[in-house]
């Protein structure tokens, strides 16, 4: 199970040059708003997913004035081994090394070091378009499955292709065909994982969602595409006509969907501010859930600002799901330090707290 030891940031959002040494077990970061937790956090997340937890280009990460970033983490690795990572990105580029070895391309380092985030930002999953709760199914499938990982690096590659030949004044049939027969099997890749994911997660979400808010309220989880009913290559013909006149490609499943529900009801419509917030939370503990079983370890949580908008009840219940649980390394944020420490003293003695001001960290003693 990787551990993060330590990290060295610089010029990563407010962060000008920060290095520190963490807690193997739970690690808390308190501070008010805008001085750079939330940086932090998603600084580790980049070191292990190669890129923000939020959907920006990689210059909105640029701290003001530069033209990159640079982070380095050192990593407690399987029969204490410990390695070296580091991530250089600079307008166009981006290098990451292991070891002094730089590796041949990013997407081999994805899964190395497992990570789980849980963020105020994940509102969107439940108040934006599905291309939110797609980049949260790859963003998990990735990490446990490279086959899938390539599934989609190949399939959105060829998309774009297709789109262009549907941009043409006159766009060539045949050439649509054979772009529609190589996506076809990366179609069905991506199709059979999503499935099956939604198909674990519904069980593991509805059961984390007792936990938090006490059985008030049942939640379930569908997975909607194109390919349920017929290939990829059937899809297309039937919407070939549709394709031309538009001229980019209106089905597929880069137009899958995962519908979340409450009680039966779409559950953006039907649930509370704290209710929506239990949910997301008990989606990204499933997604912890099915990543701790598919790795046979823990992997890295990070949780930032998880506390705010759940009441009393439902933060007792979600550090009883924490406190009662082979987790592993965790980072916690909050703005309320003494609530922090209230709710961590009774979890472990092996803890560190942290202090943020203006986008510079100070251990506490």
């Amino acid at each position: 199970m990787p551990i993060l030891k330590k990290i060295v940031v610089q010029d990563f959002r407010n962060i000008a040059f920060q290095e520190m040494s963490f807690s193997p077990n739970v690690n808390c970061i308190s501070g008010n708003n805008g001085e750079g937790k939330t940086n932090l956090l998603d600084a580790i997340y980049y070191l292990s997913m190669t890129k923000s937890a939020f959907p920006a280009p990689d210059r909105c990460n640029f701290r003001y004035g530069t033209s990159g970033f640079t982070l380095g983490g050192t990593y407690a690795m399987e029969n204490a081994l410990e390695s070296r990572f580091s991530i250089k990105v600079q307008e166009g580029e981006k290098k990451l090394i292991r070891d002094d070895k730089a590796y041949a391309r990013l997407g081999e380092h994805i899964g190395e070091l497992p990570v789980v985030m849980v963020s105020p930002g994940d509102s969107a999953l439940v108040s934006e378009s599905g291309e939110e709760r797609r980049r949260l199914s790859n963003a998990v499938l990735s990490q446990m499955d490279r086959e899938y990982m390539a599934a989609v690096q190949a399939y959105t590659r060829l998309l774009a292709q297709r789109n262009k030949i549907l941009k043409e004044q006159v766009p060539d049939p045949s050439l649509l065909e054979v772009l529609d027969a190589r996506m076809a099997a990366h179609a069905g890749r991506i199709y059979a994982g999503r499935e099956d994911l939604a198909r674990q997660l519904q069980p593991v979400v509805a059961h984390y969602y007792r936990l938090i808010s006490g059985g008030a309220e049942e939640v379930a989880i569908g997975y909607k595409s194109d390919l349920a009913q017929a290939t990829l290559q059937d899809v297309f013909a039937s919407h070939r006509e549709r394709d031309l006149a538009m001229g980019y490609t209106t089905a597929g499943v880069q137009r899958d969907d995962f519908l979340f529900s409450m009680n039966g009801h779409p559950i953006r419509r039907a649930g509370s501010q704290g209710q929506l917030k239990s949910f997301l939370v008990a989606l990204k503990f499933a997604q912890y859930e099915i990543m701790k079983r598919r790795y046979g370890f823990a992997p890295m949580l990070l949780l930032d600002d998880v506390f705010d908008k759940l009441d009393l009840g439902r933060i007792s219940n979600l550090i009883g799901m924490v406190a009662g649980a082979d987790f592993g390394q965790i980072f916690i944020t909050d703005t309320d330090a003494a609530r922090l420490s209230s709710i961590v003293d009774r979890l472990t003695e092996d803890r560190a707290y942290f202090t943020a001001a203006g986008g510079a960290f100070e251990r506490n003693a």
